[in-house]
Parts: C-alpha cells; sequence; structure tokens
C-alpha cells in the first residue's frame, strides 16, 4: 500500500478513536481497541544481523563484519532474509494470539552511527567510521528489510539519530558537542541518505543531548529530518531515553513536561512509560490533542502499510519453515567468509589439510558461542565454534589437539589465578605436538558492548585501551615462544593492537563476530576452500594512539578516522590482504549528466582465484576545508582470476566533489583528485600491500 492511500486509511481510523485511545498507541507496547478492530501491537523487535531476541533466526555476522564485506548486493540479500523470517515468525506467532515484545515488524535497524572512536563498546553494532560505507551498507539493509512490492515487507529504523557514539555510562545526561562542519560532513550523512535514497521508515533518537538537546526532542535534528530531508515515517524514542530529560539532563522537571517536550517536538512513539503521561500533559494544555492524533496517524501509517490492520498482504503465507532453511544458512555462510580482514600473511595460510599433519587450536574463544554472535543476537539451532570449523575441516586428514589456554579475562582487574597456570602448561603441550597453531583470542560482548544491554548480565560498555586482557596477552606470548607456525583468529568487535604477538605471528586473520556458524566460514579461509576478500571498516591503531586523540568525550573529529588521522596506523581503513594479489593496472573517469563513470582494470598477479574491493578516494587539493587525507566516495567487490584481468566500472554522483566549509555548506573548493585502488591511498596501505592506487585528476 502506498503511503498516500495509508495515510489516508490512518487519518479516517484515528479520527474514530477517543483521546485516550490515540494516546494509548504512542507506546511501544500498544494495546488493542477492540471496536476499532486495532489489534494489539508492540513496536520493539531488532534485526541487527538477523532476527533477534525472538527464538531461533539465520545469524550473519556483526554489523561492523556486515560492513567488512564491502559487498552491498549481498547485505540488500541479508536484510530481505531478516525480513523473511520476521514475517514467517510474525504470522505464526500471531496464529497463536502472541503479540509480545519482539514478534512485531518494526525492527529497530540498522545502527547507523559513526564509529568515530575505537573504544566506543556499540562500534560493534555499525557499519564502521566512514560516512559513504556507513550510507550505503544501511541503504541496502534497509531495501532489503522493507522490500520493493506493494506492501512493506518489514519496516527499518535508522538509529541512533544523531551524535551518539560513547561513552556509554555518560550517555543518559551527556551533551555530545559537534561542529556544523562535523554535523554536516560526518554525523549526519548516512541518516540523510537514508531518508532520501532508501525511503526508511523510522528513526530512532539517541539517549544524549547534541549541541545543547535532548535528541529526541531536538528542534535542529527534527527540522533538518522533516524539513530539510522530507521524511514521512514515524520517530521513535530510545528505550526509556524520554525518561532522562528529567532525570538525567534535568531539562525537565517531570514526566508531565518530559512527555510534552518530546511529543511537541515530533517524537511519535516513546519506548519506555514516559508517554503515560501524554494525557495528563494534554489535559493540562502542554500538549494539544492535535498534535497527539498527528503522532497516532503517523504510527497508524506505518501499521497500514505493512498491511497489519486486517487487510493482509502477500506475505501472511510466508510458512515457518523459511526460518534457518539451508537457502538462509548459506548466506551467512557466505557473508562470514566475506566479512573475515587477513591483516597479515607471510605465506603461511592457506594451510593444506591433506599435508599439515597436526593442528593445535589454542584460546579462550576457539570453542567459545559468544565469540560468534556479538550483541543483539538470535538463537541458533547449530553451532560452529571456530575450533569445531577445524575439527570438521580435518576430519581424516590431520590430528586437531586443542587448549582453552586461559580464560578470557580473570575478573574486572584482569587478574591472573592458578588455573591459568594449569591451562597454559596444557596450552604450550599442544603447541609443541602440533605442525601448525590457530591461536584464537579476542573479546566477546561482556567486554566490549551496550552500557546495561539487555542480553548482557555484565553491563559491559567501552574499551579502556586497545590490548587484549592481560590474560590473553600472556597466552600468545608464552605459545608464540614455542615457535611453531601460528595464525591468531581476532574475534571482535574492534580495533585491536596485537603489539610484539603481531608482529611474531605468521598470519593474523580478523574475524569479528562471524556469526552463530562462523567456524565453518573461518575454517573455509584458513584451509584454502575460499580467499580472504573482507576489508577493514574501521581504523585499527596502535594503542599509543589514543593518547594524541581528543578526549573520548570530545566528539571533533580532530585525529579521528582515517580521514584525520596525524600518525600511520596499524593497519588502515580499507585494508585487507587476499590469497590473490590484486591491484589497479589504469583507471579513467568520463563526465555525462552530473555524474561520474570510472573504468578499472584490475590485475592479479597471484596463484589463486580471489575476489577484492575496488575502492574510489578523493581529495580536494588546494582546499582549505577538505578532510586531511582523501576520502571514500565509491567501491565495488569485484573476482578477479589467478593471473587473469578484469575491468569494473563505478557511478559517482558529483557531491562527492564537494567539501563542507565551517558553516556546513557543501562547496566547490580545489580540484578534485581521485585515486583508484584496492584500499587507501596513503603510504602504509602501500607498505602493507606493494601497490600504489591510480591517480585521476579531474579537470
Amino acid at each position: 500500500m502506498k503511503r498516500s492511500e495509508a495515510r489516508k486509511r490512518a487519518e479516517a481510523l484515528v479520527a474514530q478513536m477517543t483521546l485516550e485511545e490515540a494516546v494509548s498507541q504512542l507506546s511501544y507496547q500498544s494495546p488493542a481497541i477492540e471496536r476499532l478492530g486495532v489489534p494489539a501491537y508492540n513496536w520493539w523487535n531488532e534485526a541487527l544481523h538477523g532476527v533477534a531476541r525472538a527464538g531461533m533466526a539465520t545469524m550473519f555476522p556483526q554489523a561492523i563484519g556486515m560492513a567488512a564485506m564491502f559487498d552491498t548486493g549481498l547485505i540488500e540479500t541479508l536484510g530481505d532474509i531478516a525480513a523473511t523470517e520476521g514475517r514467517a515468525k510474525y504470522n505464526a506467532a500471531s496464529a497463536h494470539g502472541d503479540r509480545d515484545i519482539y514478534k512485531g515488524l518494526t525492527f529497530w535497524s540498522p545502527n547507523i552511527n559513526i564509529f568515530r572512536d575505537p573504544r566506543w563498546g556499540r562500534g560493534q553494532e555499525t557499519y564502521g567510521e566512514d560516512p559513504t560505507l556507513t550510507a550505503e551498507t544501511g541503504k541496502a539493509y534497509v531495501r532489503g528489510l522493507q522490500g520493493s512490492g506493494d506492501t512493506m515487507k518489514a519496516a527499518a529504523c535508522a538509529k541512533h539519530f544523531a551524535v551518539h557514539s560513547g561513552p556509554e555510562d555518560l550517555r543518559h545526561s551527556f551533551d555530545a558537542i559537534a561542529s556544523e562542519k562535523d554535523m554536516v560532513e560526518t554525523y549526519l550523512p548516512a541518516f540523510e541518505a537514508l531518508v532520501r535514497e532508501a525511503g526508511v521508515e523510522s528513526v530512532m533518537g539517541a539517549y544524549n543531548r547534541t549541541n545543547g538537546e535532548p535528541c529526541c526532542a531536538s528542534s535542529d535534528l527534527m527540522r533538518r529530518l522533516r524539513e530539510e530531508w522530507g521524511f514521512e515515517g514515524h520517530f521513535v524514542s530510545d528505550c526509556w531515553a524520554i525518561r532522562d530529560f528529567h532525570e538525567g539532563h534535568h531539562v525537565t522537571d517531570n514526566a508531565v513536561d518530559s512527555a510534552a517536550m518530546a511529543l511537541n517536538a515530533g517524537c511519535d512513539l516513546n519506548c519506555g512509560c514516559t508517554y503515560q503521561s501524554a494525557l495528563a500533559a494534554c489535559m493540562s494544555g502542554k500538549v494539544s490533542e492535535d498534535t497527539i492524533r498527528r503522532s497516532a496517524v503517523r504510527l497508524m501509517t506505518t501499521r497500514f502499510m505493512l498491511g497489519i490492520l486486517g487487510e493482509g498482504s502477500e506475505y501472511d503465507q510466508i510458512p515457518y519453515s523459511v526460518v534457518e532453511c539451508p537457502a538462509h544458512l548459506e548466506k551467512a555462510e557466505e557473508a562470514a567468509r566475506k566479512a573475515c580482514v587477513l591483516l597479515k600473511n607471510d605465506g603461511m595460510l592457506p594451510l593444506d589439510p591433506d599435508r599439515v599433519g597436526s593442528v593445535a587450536v589454542i584460546g579462550p574463544n576457539a570453542d567459545s558461542i559468544a565469540a560468534l554472535i556479538g550483541n543483539y543476537h538470535g538463537a541458533s539451532s547449530r553451532y560452529i565454534t571456530l575450533q569445531t570449523g577445524i575439527q570438521d575441516a580435518l576430519a581424516g586428514k590431520a590430528q586437531v589437539l586443542c587448549s582453552k589456554g586461559c580464560h578470557l579475562y580473570r575478573d574486572k582487574n584482569d587478574g591472573l589465578s592458578a588455573s591459568d597456570d594449569d591451562l597454559m602448561a596444557e596450552a604450550l603441550t599442544v603447541a609443541e605436538n602440533s605442525n601448525a597453531v590457530v591461536l584464537v583470542v579476542g573479546l566477546d560482548e561482556t567486554l566490549e558492548g551496550e552500557q546495561g544491554d539487555t542480553s548482557n548480565p555484565y553491563g559491559s560498555a567501552d574499551k579502556k585501551d586497545l590490548l587484549l586482557p592481560a590474560s590473553q596477552r600472556r597466552l600468545m606470548r608464552r605459545v608464540l615462544a614455542v615457535g611453531k607456525p601460528t595464525v591468531i583468529c581476532l574475534t571482535t568487535g574492534s580495533a585491536i593492537d596485537l603489539q610484539d604477538a603481531g608482529e611474531q605471528a605468521n598470519a593474523i586473520l580478523q574475524c569479528w563476530y562471524p556469526g552463530a556458524r562462523g567456524g565453518k566460514a573461518v575454517a573455509d579461509l584458513l584451509f584454502g576452500h575460499a580467499s580472504p576478500s573482507g576489508k577493514l571498516p574501521v581504523t585499527f591503531y596502535k594503542n599509543e594512539q589514543l593518547q594524541d586523540m581528543p578526549a573520548f568525550t570530545d566528539y571533533s573529529m580532530k585525529g579521528r578516522t582515517y580521514r584525520y588521522l596525524d600518525a600511520a596506523p596499524l593497519y588502515p581503513f580499507g585494508f585487507g590482504l587476499t590469497y590473490g594479489d590484486v591491484f589497479v593496472t589504469e583507471a579513467s573517469a568520463a563526465r555525462e549528466n552530473g555524474r561520474l563513470t570510472v573504468t578499472v582494470a584490475l590485475r592479479n598477479d597471484g596463484k589463486r582465484d580471489t575476489e577484492d574491493v575496488v575502492q574510489v578516494y578523493c581529495q580536494n587539493e588546494g582546499s582549505a576545508h577538505a578532510p586531511k587525507h582523501p576520502r571514500l566516495c565509491a567501491f565495488r567487490r569485484v573476482c578477479v582470476p589467478a593471473g587473469g584481468s578484469v575491468s569494473a566500472t563505478l557511478t559517482l554522483d558529483e557531491r562527492a566533489f564537494l567539501v563542507v566549509d565551517d558553516d556546513g555548506r557543501r562547496v566547490q573548493e580545489g580540484t578534485p583528485v581521485l585515486y583508484v585502488g584496492v584500499g587507501q591511498p596513503d603510504a602504509r596501505t602501500a607498505e602493507l600491500t606493494g601497490h600504489q592506487a591510480v591517480k585521476i585528476t579531474l579537470s
């Protein structure tokens, strides 16, 4: 159903509601209005990387891993899988009269905040540090979730609007101050793109204030959203964020005033309980009945567009059998393979399963389910850990010896205990009796994540540094000293500095949180059934570089992300090795109808077929307002056969060549220059890959 028709129906329906009934529909737990045939509906559902918190579902790599694929086509497919399984679950639950939390079709995903600081615990939920990568990935996921049929398949939500990326422990009272340049250049582009170009149905406000105003009642943010960008969907608060108005931010005195403030600003739906005071706010004249009905109309419009107010849709017959079906699991496995980033390889990888003889699998995350799933996850009928994946891959071919090696961490002070010594002895013995070592270390949602997240009983939040816990650093040091060929597999949702262990290891594979059955995908890469092809969606800094960054509470971009970094990183944004040797041999550009087409020739001088990612960066030479380093403006995943060449084309909008001045205006300034390669045009990428990007100066 088109929005115009859905809105007409919504207006007619809301006109029949009493004021009390209209107010009742502004809560995420919307009760039934039986006399009007309106069923109960719970708006809260999650689908960050597959349907979450609603029982069994196909689980993709965590969002940061999905971004590492640099593959918008697959991202859109994953969004469609989440919507399909969400529909199946909704159909089944509704048939049993279950309309409770996590059973609806309004998914509060994706998280398109910019991962500006590597310490942020929720960074794993994002698509990384770059506005273009975030926007393109987010648009694709929204298109997949919402579909293109007559009925909206599921409703996506762009969150958290806006300027939200830690610190977690201050978010309920914190005021994020950002310049107009940083707003327009960094913090808002992805939100604008999802609204203007993908038609995202919902936007969620952040907990914090931005430039003095609570995000769920910000006149500045709402003006941009509805007046400048033309947003027509509904706006939802983060959960209990409106309560923060009077309890955390102290911009109001009580719940009645907070409800009035949010409603008057245009926050339609309250995840929380503060809108229980909305009727009192109306009766006291602090908010008008028209304002309440306006929000109710927006919400009912979404429900009509979803076809869930009695009119039915083409999705009503999706059977429950699609949940975790073979086709969906295959795509999740493909995503896990494409998400892994090969950071280092001296030739150790891939291991030959027929010749390796024996492999030691060591580490606290080797057989850990938590290391697969990240946060905001669903459940799986089967988990394949990295250890299990390796055992399955080598069954009947080689011996696999296993040891946990150490605890993930001992306590919040990361102290060691006698049991660590017992585990260490076993780990060293296992390494000594094997021909190769796979050392699986990292974090999980108990060490990095959202403050007090529903699925995280330990209340993890931000990292204090970029190092692994002391227990794991000790394990890596001792195992590497054994001297066997060793690959470190990192399971994290953010940048980690392995320090000396990274220098000594023969190979490093960044696995992120690869999903419920990610262990099979990792094994496929380790043993050469596929080539790694992921790219870093975030900069991997050296730990000591944190001291040169602005404070975590400072939202200026100075010294942050690849666009403004002052020193060479450990591993650059956009970097990732393959088992091939792909590079750009030539590139050209042609303008037509306000767009630029870049034609690229690539060659693979390696001995293995591989996929890689063409990346186009732009710099405005001579501009005083351009970011310090060239910024990503287009990318495309390609397959390049061993010893072969291919061509690819990428299309750029002329807006990519504009820069943002101090007043937040996009202006033409300087000479646009493009750099085309399979990574950034920086010295560190050239050092790690042995290849330079091709430069194109535009007239």
